[in-house]
């Protein structure tokens, strides 16, 4: 048996680490090649005007192998690149003659947020490395298949699948950030579809671009189909009014929704039990604007949400000072009032719109509804006494107390259907008072 010597054995070594090295490069080199080809089957076949069902085959395998063997940034980039594209290639493939339904058969929640992902990574790819190979295709893909997007997003709000709904018009948002519009969409679907964590994010980023949603609506309404449209811009309105498709034109101003935004966040953040920051997010929102009523009601809000009756009564007694005769201001605070139980405040806040408004109908049926809140306890009440002489006897008390209450609220009520009388909950809540009344004449003559 022969004896290797250290020298051989370190010799064969080195050979066989060399053998490893040389494997592995070839390796490496093989998959570089590969994914090469790939790549290079991929742009093919997205070049096509209208790739075939063959083509689609072809270019989902192209993506399955090129995931696994991307690892330089540029393929990593151009392998998303094509696979987010896959939707739209489906889409494409089925030629000029599609029908919207069968369009939406490839277009989903997740197609479009990765969509969104994958096309802003390659624009900005291709901005650092200043190479444009795809970017003016991609802007050209937004801006052909937003409206499609937009549509499904409608849809799913229509379901009220709200969490769904504010996914996309994010993602739309991602693709075009020149329509923060979508952006505040956005959050407020995430608001309905209980996705707080979702709508603080974006309602922050609102803030972060400085946000108002302020605007002029330029308005007319169409001949043929008799309903109002609105127009981006009032050239476009003009020129169809000119034509004569469109009648009545008219101009109305969006407000700025920046307040809006700052409650919203405040809200959100004590939903989340993140009181003290709500607090701040006000208070700064204050400082930049000291002299804006809805601010400082909006933190009364967060202080009566809070508990704590003195800062919000503080800041009430302030937004008063400043806009006195401001009906919607009062009005809100009856609102307000009458959720926290403080049903004679409430009721002296309607009183006041009423005397600034005699027309204002919200105001004589909410104060209707503050003077019948009492109700609901009485009748528990009734409905827990015995029948003994002295359960009877206080029956009769409780009896005459609701009498009251609904005499109080009638005129109110009455009042609120003389000027609206096509109201239903008008309509239906006097009649309720008129039943228990039991003045059957007037029932009758509503009916």
């Amino acid at each position: 048996m022969l004896i290797k010597t250290k020298k051989q054995q370190l010799n064969n070594t080195i050979m066989k680490i060399k053998q490893i090295i040389i494997a592995s490069t070839l390796l490496v080199s093989v998959a570089s090649f590969s994914q090469k080809d790939e790549l290079k089957a991929l742009k093919k076949i997205y070049a096509k005007d209208i790739p075939s069902a063959s083509d689609i085959v072809e270019y989902k395998s192209n993506i399955a192998k090129l995931e696994a063997l991307a690892t330089e940034e540029n393929d990593k980039v151009y392998s998303n690149f094509y696979k987010c594209m896959l939707p739209i290639m489906e889409i494409t493939s089925l030629g000029p003659t599609a029908t919207p339904a069968q369009m939406m058969k490839f277009v989903n929640v997740k197609s479009i947020s990765e969509l969104s992902t994958g096309l802003n990574a390659t624009l900005d790819y291709e901005k650092k490395t200043g190479k444009k190979i795809y970017t003016d295709d991609i802007i050209e893909t937004i801006s052909s298949f937003k409206p499609e997007m937009l549509n499904y997003a409608i849809a799913l709000g229509n379901q009220k699948k709200y969490k769904e709904t504010s996914e996309v018009l994010y993602a739309i948002y991602q693709l075009d950030k020149k329509e923060p519009d979508n952006l505040y969409l956005s959050a407020n679907y995430a608001v309905n579809g209980l996705d707080y964590e979702s709508a603080l994010k974006y309602y922050k980023e609102l803030k972060a671009i400085n946000y108002s949603g302020e605007k002029t609506l330029y308005l007319a309404k169409n001949k043929v189909s008799g309903v109002e449209e609105n127009f981006s811009k009032k050239v476009d309105r003009d020129n169809l009014v000119k034509l004569g498709t469109h009648i009545l034109p008219r101009e109305e101003k969006e407000p700025s929704k920046k307040a809006e935004i700052v409650k919203n966040i405040a809200l959100i953040l004590i939903e989340l039990g993140r009181k003290d920051e709500a607090k701040v997010a006000l208070s700064d929102a204050r400082k930049e604007n000291p002299d804006d009523v809805n601010l400082i009601t909006h933190e009364a809000d967060i202080y009566l949400k809070m508990n704590d009756t003195e800062n919000y009564k503080r800041l009430i007694n302030e937004a008063l000072s400043k806009s006195p005769n401001d009906k919607i201001l009062l009005f809100n605070l009856g609102v307000t009032s009458g959720n926290a139980n403080q049903l004679e405040d409430a009721e002296k806040y309607y009183k006041r719109v009423i005397e600034i408004d005699p027309k204002y109908t919200d105001a004589y049926l909410n104060l209707s509804d503050i003077i019948l809140k009492p109700d609901a306890r009485i009748v528990k009440d009734m409905n827990n006494l015995g029948m003994s002489e002295k359960d009877q006897k206080q029956y009769d008390v409780l009896k005459v107390e609701r009498k009251k209450i609904f005499n109080k609220a009638m005129p109110f009520l009455e009042k609120a259907y003389e000027l609206d009388p096509t109201n239903e909950t008008v309509k239906s809540n006097l009649k309720s008072v008129y039943s228990f009344l039991e003045l059957n004449d007037k029932v009758k003559a509503m009916n």
